[in-house]
């Protein structure tokens, strides 16, 4: 993993960023050079380093950041991993032809289109079947060792479910550090003995510290002999924080937080951070109204009720505020007065309503909150007063999330599917303590090209 603004990227995909800016930079190249007759200024329009090839590759790579194809899981999406692949080429081409046609010196033959678009599909396919064949060879992965076989220990086995690749990692065995502590699912088991020996022979490159009780367990002089013949020695809390982008509640304790590195709120920080909320929603308003018209149009020829509906949501310091949302329920949703949470296929969601919510049309009011300053572009999603209570007392460190204002997307949002129950809170607040805690205007904008996916492809919404 290589750490770019205290935000984690595995060095794989920037390696595979890389190689397919080459990929797009040869397609284009090789495109125009096959059609450079009889059209004038095709046949220099590619020269190295020109600017407007430089732009060609730059959008294709936001496009496919966009589409999701650059994710550290890289998971199948919902049409599959290739169909999408060649959507997001398409999709790229068809920006780039549009920001030509600002360029009236500049021609750019269908035919040239085709064979760019042919060779850029291929190149990128190629690309990332060696890339998939490369990560997920076994002699790739870095062999570790885990001191603990308890049940923070044991979570390391489920790290990786779901994923098309392999974990960048390989559990050597787990090392008891108790006759009394509990083995469960902790396999393979590797006898106490010295662990130098133990890391030597099998080729240890990390041992993780899944142990909660480490004053009296813990054998200090090993880890520190393993230290300094190069192995490396980080806790499990650390690990999870950088193999999966959120921060594990099962292994999170206060000392870690006091002493873990981020966290992070000066007045620089804060802002930037105001100056790029205001610019994203200035923008998103001023691009998004035709749709917000017709939007209130067809709510109110539905059902003859409000457009806009207001909520009270918890915001930063747990200070409550309005939140401003398209109504996609019925006037009398909540009869009772009783806040409920949303379910798959609620009754009480108008066919509109539908609509607005699988496109996340719905939620475009709230860049009227983030002017306000009760909300930021990105930041944890904003849950109501009853729900809040609740979940404070069920869920440890939930209100660490109040520390940073709320945002319309986040990255609780764009890596986990929506959250309407208890559990779905308990794995949100993993990915928002990982927010909250490694926040940047970098991850900002990462947020933001993974939340067009989730619109595009309707991922978590109902």
């Amino acid at each position: 993993m290589i750490r770019i603004f205290r935000h984690y990227l595995p060095k794989g995909l920037l390696i595979l960023g890389l190689a397919e800016m080459l990929v797009f930079w040869a397609a284009i190249r090789l495109g125009a050079l096959a059609q450079t007759s009889g059209h004038r200024g095709v046949a220099g329009f590619f020269a190295p380093l020109h600017s407007k090839g430089i732009l060609f590759v730059a959008v294709m790579l936001l496009v496919m950041t966009a589409f999701g194809l650059y994710q550290r899981d890289l998971k199948e999406g919902r049409f599959g991993y290739f169909p999408r692949l060649l959507v997001s080429l398409v999709v790229g081409f068809l920006m780039f032809r549009l920001l030509l046609s600002f360029d009236p010196d500049v021609t750019f033959p269908p035919q040239t289109v085709a064979y760019a678009l042919v060779m850029a599909l291929l190149g990128t396919a190629l690309t990332r079947l060696a890339y998939l064949a490369f990560v997920n060879q076994e002699s790739r992965r870095r062999q570790i060792l885990v001191l603990g076989t308890g049940r923070r220990a044991r979570t390391l086995n489920a790290l990786a479910a779901g994923s098309i690749v392999r974990p960048g990692f390989h559990i050597v065995g787990f090392v008891p550090l108790s006759d009394k502590e509990d083995t469960g699912e902790a396999r393979p088991l590797v006898s106490p003995q010295r662990l130098a020996e133990v890391a030597r022979r099998e080729h240890v490159s990390e041992i993780v510290v899944g142990s909660r009780d480490r004053r009296r367990v813990l054998p200090m002089e090993d880890l520190l002999e393993c230290k300094l013949a190069g192995v490396q020695v980080v806790d499990i809390t650390t690990f999870f924080e950088r193999e999966s982008g959120r921060i594990e509640l099962e292994s999170l304790n206060t000392s870690w937080l006091v002493f873990a590195d981020g966290f992070r709120q000066g007045l620089g920080r804060k802002t930037i951070k105001r100056i790029f909320d205001v610019s994203a929603s200035v923008l998103l308003l001023a691009f998004a109204i035709p749709v917000m018209v017709l939007t209130a149009l067809a709510i109110w020829i539905e059902d003859r009720g409000p457009i806009l509906y207001r909520q009270d949501r918890v915001g930063q310091d747990g200070k409550v505020f309005s939140l401003l949302k398209f109504r996609s329920m019925g006037i009398h949703a909540e009869p009772d007065g009783t806040p409920r949470w949303a379910s798959d296929k609620d009754s009480r969601v108008t066919r509109i309503g539908r609509i607005i919510r699988k496109l996340r049309i719905d939620e475009l009011p709230q860049a009227i909150n983030v002017l306000r300053g009760d909300m930021s572009f990105v930041g944890p999603r904003p849950e109501r007063p009853f729900f809040v209570a609740d979940l404070k007392q069920n869920i440890p460190f939930y209100d660490h999330r109040h520390t940073l204002k709320p945002g319309i997307t986040g990255w609780a949002q764009v890596r986990y599917p929506y959250g309407a129950s208890m559990e779905d809170a308990r794995e949100k607040l993993k990915y928002d303590l990982y927010y909250v805690k490694n926040n940047s205007l970098f991850l900002d904008f990462i947020i933001l090209f993974q939340t067009v996916q989730v619109v595009i492809f309707r991922q978590g919404s109902r």
